[in-house]
Formats: structure tokens, C-alpha cells, sequence
């Protein structure tokens, strides 16, 4: 059974930081990423680790500020946001499972968790 469920949202001031936590029962055998969808604009790509961790892929937007790691132990997968901006402010989905290829932002998962708020004044 595959589930995905995302927490550590909020409201954060810019300059500030987040961590999110995705628990993922059922995906340490899988690529795991970070989505996020901000009102009126369209889903993009923020991150993705490879299934043992160790190779990550970042869009260019976050690289240097955002970091993506697993503990595949625990089944989570995290995403460390440091120095947030006002347009970090989105729904952030953790996603995964067969097929998703890490290294490619153009890549679909197959499964999504729920989503978490994140919203970063200025």
C-alpha cells in the first residue's frame, strides 16, 4: 500500500526556513521528489533524490537554498528550505514511485501525496 503524506508547512517570514517532511511507507524503493503549485500558476519541479539518496536534482530556482534528503529508515523524505522568498509561496506536494526518473524535472510521478501550504511574506 502506497502513501504519501506531507507535513511542516506554514507561514514563515522571507528570510526565514522550513522543513518539510513527506512520510512515504512503501516508497524507499523508489525516486522521490518535491513539487510545488503557487494560485494561478502551474505545477513545477523544485527537487528529487535518487531511491538509496546520495544524488539529488534541484531546478535552478532553489538550488543553493533548498536541500532534499531521505531517511529511508524512517521512510521520509525532507526538503530543507533555507532563505525563503515571497515566491516560494505554493502548495508543496511530495510525490514518487515506478518510473519516476530523479534527474529529470520533466519526469511524472505516479503517486502524490496531499500537499502542504507554504506561505512566505515579505
Amino acid at each position: 500500500q502506497v502513501h504519501l503524506v506531507e507535513s511542516g508547512g506554514g507561514l514563515v517570514q522571507a528570510g526565514g526556513s522550513l522543513r518539510l517532511s513527506c512520510a512515504a511507507s512503501g516508497f524507499n524503493s523508489y525516486a522521490m521528489g518535491w513539487f510545488r503549485q503557487a494560485p494561478g500558476r502551474e505545477r513545477e519541479f523544485v527537487a528529487a533524490i535518487r531511491p538509496s539518496g546520495g544524488s539529488t536534482y534541484y531546478a535552478e530556482s532553489v538550488k543553493g537554498r533548498f536541500t532534499i534528503s531521505r531517511d529511508n529508515a524512517k521512510n521520509t523524505v525532507y526538503l530543507q528550505m533555507n532563505s525563503l522568498k515571497p515566491d516560494d509561496t505554493a502548495v508543496y506536494y511530495c510525490a514518487g514511485g515506478p518510473g519516476y526518473v530523479y534527474y529529470s524535472g520533466a519526469s511524472n510521478p505516479p503517486y502524490w501525496g496531499q500537499g502542504t501550504q507554504v506561505t512566505v511574506s515579505s
